[in-house]
């Protein structure tokens, strides 16, 4: 140890929030380079090639085949697919002497220009290949860490089909391998359901690590086992059938200046109202995948889930349609304009409410559904919260907050469609397009998700399998007792011969200073070689993960260690 490229912290940084941030460079696994990008010190590239077999072994034994795509992407490629524009704020360029490049954030335009030439025939698939390579988002505020830097490194992998039930086996296959990836692991996790977000593609998954830290959240049904993440997680899906208690008239009130659903509220309750933000209709509209207006309705107290292919509004665009008031918007008379209203099904369960009144400066109370308004399309898009119905089975789910670790996607023909070079010839003789699948793991991420689950009030804790090291060998009074420093020697080189994995703190320290660090580091099995243990022919065995000790004889030390 005394060789090795490292020197503890007693000190977490000031800008370390997260517990495996401050452990991870305490203990000297990483270090900051910069805001977002780390360097990976001897212990910490020990854990990620731990990780990297891992994921090397499982891969392999679905048939995968490891390659190494490059870095830098022609900016041509990215054009192609559309995702130079829809990705352009997290995109790294390089303007370079040979032109504009792409620092890629991922590699499916890559991995389609390098394989398809390979892949040209129907005999030449399925195929699967992958890469554990570095990657580059432009992310604007990094934050805890390794969870979210500006430079990763990911295992991801990429299938090639003939058709779509090939590709689902395939989905499978690897699905069935991040099981086992991520049970090697031993951190808690859920497949969830997910939104494909700027990689595309209509089923796909995301793996999630349950994590005070997260950043994210998914819904989760104690009964059934659904899941899904809150950008996709839908909420019971059922329309009221009761009929509505048209008890009042629809009645504009002057609400001025009360663009948002707080001041509505306000300012309709100075009317001699009692309303709450649940009670006020909130209008969003949106452009769809065509080019068609939609309006989104769904109570004032929740957020909307937009779905895929659609996009809110921008402010400016509001002035191209003289019959939507921004700030003031409602349902009533929009269907003589050709918008699509589509609501949430808890729209349905009131029978009136406020809204915008489609005039500068006026709301309305009273607005009933199919009375005053129509609802062409009933579904479920609001983000799901706390107590919300299982679309499933209807038992109320609950939020778990999580980190992300991996995500699969059935990418179908999303990219061989506008790629003509993604195709093959088929047993007719007919040129078709792939069908492909995508898969990642964030490598540098789950070494953070890793420390930050296991770790405890003395440092870091590394299941014996991603441990840089599995045993440490630590002498107590070597410098005073040849009987100490022969014996910690010979032992150091009978457990590297039986091919433990072994750090030896031949540091002339103190044994407080040896301790600490050592439990810092977080090895999982700790040796103490002392003038205690060589008189009584004994020696101590921390195990690092429970706290518990053992006394071995000097004698069955090895194969104990070795056993363990």
């Amino acid at each position: 140890m005394s060789q090795l490229v490292l020197k503890t912290l007693r000190e977490a940084p000031s800008d370390a929030e997260a517990i495996s941030h401050q452990l991870l460079v305490r203990a000297g696994y990483i270090r900051r380079l910069s805001s977002g990008i780390y360097t990976f010190m001897p212990l910490g590239m020990k854990v990620l090639k731990k990780l990297n077999r891992i994921v090397e072994d499982e891969f392999d034994n679905t048939g995968a085949q490891q390659m190494l795509l490059p870095a830098l992407h022609p900016i041509e490629i990215w054009e192609q697919t559309g995702r130079l524009t829809k990705m352009q704020d997290v995109l790294m360029l390089a303007d370079t002497k040979a032109g504009r490049f792409v620092l890629a954030p991922t590699h499916e335009e890559a991995v389609i220009q390098s394989v398809s030439s390979d892949l040209s025939s129907y005999k030449d698939l399925p195929a699967v290949v992958y890469q554990i390579q570095t990657k580059f988002r432009d992310e604007a505020r990094p934050r805890f860490g390794l969870l979210r830097t500006k430079e990763f490194i990911m295992a991801d992998a990429y299938s090639f089909d003939a058709d779509q039930e090939a590709m689902r086996t395939t989905y499978q296959s690897i699905y069935q391998a991040y099981l086992k990836i991520f049970n090697r692991c031993q951190v808690p996790f859920a497949p969830v359901e997910a939104d494909a977000g700027a990689i595309g593609g209509d089923v796909n998954h995301e793996f999630m690590a349950p994590s005070a830290i997260g950043e994210d959240h998914f819904a989760s049904c104690p009964s059934c086992g659904y899941a899904a993440n809150i950008e996709a997680a839908r909420t019971d899906g059922r329309r009221s059938d009761a009929p509505s208690a048209l008890s009042e008239d629809m009645v504009m009130h002057h609400t001025p200046s009360a663009t948002d659903i707080k001041s509505a509220v306000e300012s309709i309750n100075s009317q001699g109202f009692s309303l709450g933000a649940k009670d006020m209709l909130k209008s969003m509209v949106a452009m769809g995948p065509q080019g068609e207006l939609t309006m989104f309705l769904l109570p004032g107290d929740r957020e909307l889930r937009i779905p895929a292919g659609y996009r809110l509004l921008e402010n400016e665009e509001f002035e191209q349609y003289g019959f939507l008031v921004k700030g003031f918007v409602g349902p009533m008379g929009m269907e003589k304009f050709g918008v699509k209203i589509v609501a949430d099904f808890s729209v349905s369960y009131a029978d009136s409410w406020s809204a915008g009144a489609n005039v500068v400066d006026y709301h309305v109370t009273g607005a009933s559904v199919d009375r005053d308004f129509s609802v062409d399309e009933w579904d479920s898009v609001v983000v799901a919260r706390d107590g919300d119905p299982c679309p499933r089975c209807s038992t109320e789910m609950k939020l778990v907050r999580a980190v992300e670790i991996g995500h699969t996607f059935q990418l179908g023909l999303a990219y061989s469609s506008k790629l003509p070079i993604a195709s093959f010839v088929g047993a007719d003789g007919q040129t078709h397009p792939f069908w492909m699948g995508c898969y990642g793991i964030g490598m540098t991420r789950l070494v953070a998700v890793i420390a930050e689950y296991f770790a405890d009030e003395k440092g870091l804790r590394w299941p014996d399998e991603v441990a840089p090291y599995k045993v440490g060998l630590m002498s107590i009074g070597a410098s005073r007792s040849k009987d100490v420093l022969e014996a910690a020697e010979k032992l150091y080189l009978e457990l590297t011969e039986a091919g433990v994995e072994v750090i030896y703190d031949d540091r002339d320290l103190g044994p407080g200073v040896k301790f600490s660090d050592l439990e810092l580091i977080g090895i999982p099995y700790l040796c103490v070689v002392g003038q205690r243990g060589i008189d009584s022919q004994n020696l101590e065995v921390r195990t690092r993960m429970d706290g518990s000790t053992a006394e071995v004889p000097i004698s069955d030390i090895v194969r104990y260690l070795v056993d363990i």
